[in-house]
């Protein structure tokens, strides 16, 4: 089971070129995945992608036939010009059996700042998808960039969806066939991948990986490289929101997850995006 998770910047390469068919072929180059996971996704939002291209969810999947593609607004508002709905967020595209979908909008806290600085809702999209050995939560988002209260706030309720889902795992509820009350695709088995505007000697990267409950996430990356040093995703090209590359895209995973870690990359020569796409790989 591959999957590629890619922070697109509304598919604009550094060259300044919206090109969908240009990413998509980027992330197809990386591997033949079985699970696409896309951050800064837009709908309407012609001041950022042109007008040729504006539904961008609705390319996505004219582009990628077999997969069903699934798009999680975090973001969705009446444009100035009060004729179209402009819409924001996230989105996954997969060919494997999706038995389940679920938004979670995060946490937007006042940021309590004195000079305020530019913020927006983010969300949580889950695709409980069916893996060959049994139900896995594959969960995308992108967090908040400019105000650490907030990114560390959504950074804890993220983790909460996991142990959430371990819990639930842990002691099912009582089912009705044939009703919304009917059995659920429940398992300790998660994916938590996306953009993170976060860096490994974060407070908020070591929130995530707290190893004090009965199933924790660890960094994939880490299964298979313990004690390297992070690849860098962000910034290897383009220095405008810093001096130094950084790594903020990751694939964290369930311990339950752990041992099935194959292998793990990250394209650092593309330039589709401002962001580096990431592949993991399961067995």
């Amino acid at each position: 089971m591959k999957i590629v998770t890619y922070n697109v910047q509304w598919f604009k390469g550094l060259d300044g070129v919206v090109d969908i068919a240009r990413v998509l072929k980027v992330a197809r180059e990386m591997a033949d995945f079985d699970a696409l996971c896309l951050q800064e996704v837009a709908v309407n939002y012609t001041t950022l992608t042109g007008t040729t291209q504006p539904n961008q969810p609705e390319i996505v999947k004219a582009l990628l036939p077999g997969f069903e593609v699934f798009f999680s607004a975090a973001i969705d508002e009446l444009s100035p010009c009060g004729t179209m709905r402009q819409q924001f967020g996230n989105l996954i595209a997969t060919r494997l059996p999706v038995r389940q979908v679920q938004h979670t909008p995060l946490p937007y806290p006042n940021p309590t700042v004195a000079e305020p600085t530019p913020s927006m809702q983010r969300i949580a999209l889950t695709c409980t998808v069916q893996a060959p050995w049994g139900p896995v939560r594959l969960i995308t988002s992108h967090l908040e960039y400019y105000n650490q209260i907030m990114r560390h706030a959504q950074t804890r309720a993220l983790r909460d969806l996991h142990l959430q889902g371990c819990a639930l795992a842990a002691q099912p509820s009582k089912t009705e066939q044939g009703t919304p009350y009917q059995p659920k695709p429940l398992t300790t088995d998660t994916i938590i991948c996306g953009d993170f505007n976060f860096e490994p000697d974060s407070d908020e990267y070591a929130t995530m990986l707290q190893t004090d409950a009965a199933c924790n996430l660890v960094n994939s990356f880490d299964v298979l490289h313990p004690g390297a040093a992070y690849p860098s995703t962000f910034r290897l090209f383009d220095r405008t929101y810093g001096p130094e590359p950084v790594g903020c895209d990751f694939f964290f995973v369930s311990d339950s997850l752990a041992p099935r870690v194959k292998s793990f990359a990250v394209n650092q020569e593309t330039k589709a995006s401002d962001h580096q796409p990431v592949m993991l790989e399961l067995n």
